[in-house]
């Protein structure tokens, strides 16, 4: 991962590859942000003008490369875009910063190191530089020869370029204690969330529920994170239908796995659960030629819960976090649950299913359920889990149901302030009653419209009573399939770890609503 330093030094004197400034998209056209002064003096203040002729305007994401001034000893300078220019008595918003940072970070693939003269009012807006950077800077390439011949260049992109390998932060404070924990923040969450993005990116026959399984038992012996393993038999024998009916049909069995971070000083205790369907086929109700080749992706839930769960032990957060993995394979075989089948789910329901593509709220369910016994504060779900939200809210909004309005405003809350987009979601109870089924307790499938509350409403049944409870549904924002943009690759995002993260500090801090 791209290593990251604060810095006082000037422009000017210091050595890298690039020095990386802010532009604004200002009434009159680019200016040229806080942090650039000395950039901005030497090309005697005409900065601003230059970049205009170029083309540049300051817009979101905009990069624009030139010749750095006569004195340098960097030889480029680099403009990103900031987007609007604030009110005057306000600064530029965390989410506009880490924008930035990442677009110029990707832009950046290559160097060895650049120095980022973006505006840090305060320490806050350090940790958000630093993220936009490491989340910026990341690639997969564990696949590709072409990153071979890169020499040393671990993480190198298939164009042989390796990522930005040093950022140093102009405008940082070194010895300050906000700004070195902001940093750290940054460096463990990021860390972490590129750790799920490569879970979600690798391919499905090399990340089956064993091998995850294996990836985070790993990492919990690594951060001091208890953690327990329930094979096929210890389903079996626990009556875990859900999670067992869904992974019939695979070559590869089923795994339950509990990740435990305990905190001597905790006074709160979170249970955050994620869909892990390894690679979804939809079993016998088999999904159609182009809806199969982005599948690896359905596990993005359970890989956000991991990295939540490890960021937090990485933190040190005054704050119980369990995390629960239900993880399978959805395929269509002999042995694979039919539609018309009815499955005994952990906590004794029956459910008929309808679908076998709605999967992911049966492992969830049982998962739920489990969480629930342990009477947590607050479960927080995440999950791939309809196209109906897709739907709703399009490829970067994830949506937000809750059976607590005050609950579900903290998490909604959360995730603005992190930067992921997301929205309240409504839970109709007149479309519970599609769940109905003349065979068992349940169906899994209700009304077509809205179906993405529907689900939200079937795991709703399989909340404990008088547990607060969450549902975020990530199906859009969890696969980046267009072109990169901000910080946010093509493949696996991430999406939700920041938000988990988040909602795990408020609770260490006593402030979950």
């Amino acid at each position: 991962m791209t290593a990251l330093t604060l810095s006082t030094a000037a422009a000017p004197g210091l050595r890298a590859d690039a020095i990386v400034i802010g532009v604004a998209k200002g009434s009159n056209g680019p200016s040229v942000a806080p942090g650039a002064e000395a950039v901005d003096k030497a090309y005697d203040g005409r900065l601003a003008g230059v970049l205009e002729t170029l083309g540049a305007s300051g817009a979101e994401g905009e990069v624009t490369k030139l010749p750095a001034p006569s004195g340098f000893k960097a030889p480029v300078v680099v403009a990103v875009g900031l987007g609007a220019e604030p009110d005057k008595d306000a600064g530029f918003d965390g989410e506009a910063l880490r924008r930035a940072a990442g677009a110029a970070a990707r832009a950046l693939a290559g160097a060895k190191k650049a120095a980022f003269a973006l505006p840090l009012a305060e320490a806050a807006d350090a940790g958000a530089v630093a993220e936009g950077v490491l989340l910026g800077a990341y690639a997969f390439d564990a696949y590709k020869e072409s990153a071979k011949e890169t020499k040393g260049a671990k993480g190198a992109k298939g164009n042989g370029k390796a990522p930005l390998a040093e950022a140093a932060l102009l405008g940082g404070k070194p010895r300050d204690k906000a700004y070195k924990a902001a940093i750290e923040r940054a460096a463990a969450v990021s860390e972490e969330l590129n750790r799920a993005r490569d879970l979600v990116n690798t391919p499905p026959n090399d990340l089956d529920p064993e091998a995850f399984a294996a990836v985070a038992q790993t990492a919990a012996k690594e951060h001091g994170i208890k953690v327990q393993v329930l094979d096929e038999k210890a389903l079996t024998k626990g009556g875990y239908g859900g999670i067992l009916g869904v992974g019939a049909g695979s070559a590869s069995g089923p795994r339950l796995v509990k990740l435990s971070y305990t905190s001597p000083k905790a006074k709160k205790s979170l249970a955050f659960v994620g869909k892990g369907i390894t690679y979804d086929s939809g079993g016998i109700s088999l999904k159609p030629a182009g809806h199969n080749e982005t599948m690896k992706c359905d596990m993005a839930g359970a890989a956000a819960v991991f990295a939540a769960v490890v960021a937090a032990a990485r933190l040190g957060l005054e704050v119980n976090v369990t995390g629960w993995l239900a993880l399978a394979e959805n395929m269509p075989s002999g042995s694979a649950t039919r539609p018309g089948d009815v499955l005994r789910m952990y906590s004794g329901k029956t459910v008929e299913v309808l679908n076998t593509d709605a999967e992911g709220r049966l492992v969830l369910a049982d998962a739920l359920w489990a969480a629930s016994q342990e009477k947590p504060d607050a479960i927080i779900d995440v999950a791939t889990l309809t196209g109906a939200m897709m739907l709703a809210l399009g490829s970067r909004t994830y949506g937000v149901m809750a059976n607590d309005d005050a609950f579900r405003s903290t998490v909604y809350e959360a995730a603005e302030e992190v930067g992921e987009p997301a929205w309240p979601m409504p839970m109709p109870e007149h479309l519970r009653k599609g769940l109905d089924s003349a065979t068992a307790d349940m169906a899994n499938m209700g009304e077509r419209m809205g179906g993405g509350l529907v689900a939200g409403l079937f795991l709703r049944e399989f909340v404990g009573e008088g547990i607060a409870w969450a549902h975020l549904d990530i199906a859009g924002p969890a696969f980046n399939e267009g072109a990169p943009f901000g910080y946010t690759p093509k493949g696996g995002t991430g999406t939700a770890v920041r938000t988990l993260v988040r909602v795990a500090e408020l609770a260490a801090a006593g402030e979950l609503g």
